[in-house]
C-alpha cells in the first residue's frame, strides 16, 4: 500500500510569494499545466483513491488526475492548509513569518502551529491505511501539509523540517 502525497498547483498567490494559507487562491494557467502533468506522472501508480483539500486549488489539481483514473475526489477537511493567522498574504522571506516557521509549538498568531496540523493529519494518515488497507491513496493538499506529513514518514531535523520544501505539484511516495 503506498501514499502519495502532492501539493497543488501553482496559484496566483504562489507566483507572487505570498503566503497563502486558508486563502482560497486560484490557479495560474502554469498551475493548471502541473496538474495536468501531475495526472500524467500518476496515472501508473495504480492509485484508488484521491482525497483532497477542501480549498479549490487543491480540488482542481486533484480533479485532473480523477479524471485520468476515472476516480473521485474525496474532499477531506483535515487536509486544509495551515492557517497562517496575522502571516497571511505577506511576503514569504517575511522576516516575522520565518521566525514563527522555526517554531514548531507556537501557533502563528491567530492561526495554528505545525503541531496542530500534525495532532489532525497523523490521525488520518491512520485512518487511511485502516480503511483503505491494499489500495493506493493520493492526498492532494498544501505545501505547509505535505511538510507536516513527511514527518510522519521521515525523521527530521528542526532546520531540515524547516527547509523542506514541496514543489507545486511534486509528489512524495510512502509506504503505508
Amino acid at each position: 500500500m503506498k501514499l502519495y502525497v502532492t501539493r497543488h498547483g501553482e496559484t496566483t498567490w504562489n507566483a507572487l510569494n505570498k503566503v497563502c494559507g486558508l486563502t482560497d487562491a486560484m490557479l495560474t494557467e502554469n498551475g493548471i499545466e502541473q496538474a495536468k502533468i501531475l495526472a500524467e506522472r500518476l496515472s501508473d501508480k495504480n492509485i484508488e483513491v484521491i482525497l483532497a483539500s477542501p480549498l479549490t486549488r487543491a480540488q482542481v489539481t486533484a480533479s485532473y488526475t480523477a479524471e485520468k483514473l476515472s476516480l473521485p475526489v474525496i474532499t477531506e477537511t483535515r487536509l486544509i492548509e495551515q492557517n497562517y493567522g496575522i502571516y497571511e498574504g505577506v511576503d514569504r522571506y517575511d522576516e516575522g513569518f520565518l521566525s514563527n516557521k522555526r517554531c514548531f509549538a507556537y501557533r502563528y498568531p491567530g492561526g495554528e502551529s505545525m503541531m496542530d496540523v500534525a495532532a489532525r493529519t497523523y490521525p488520518l494518515i491512520d485512518e487511511v491505511r485502516e480503511k483503505y488497507a491494499g489500495k493506493n491513496v493520493l492526498f492532494v493538499c498544501h505545501g505547509g501539509v505535505c511538510r507536516v506529513i513527511n514527518t510522519y514518514f521521515c525523521d527530521m531535523t528542526n532546520d531540515e523540517f524547516f527547509r523542506y520544501a514541496q514543489d507545486n505539484c511534486g509528489y512524495e511516495e510512502y509506504e503505508l
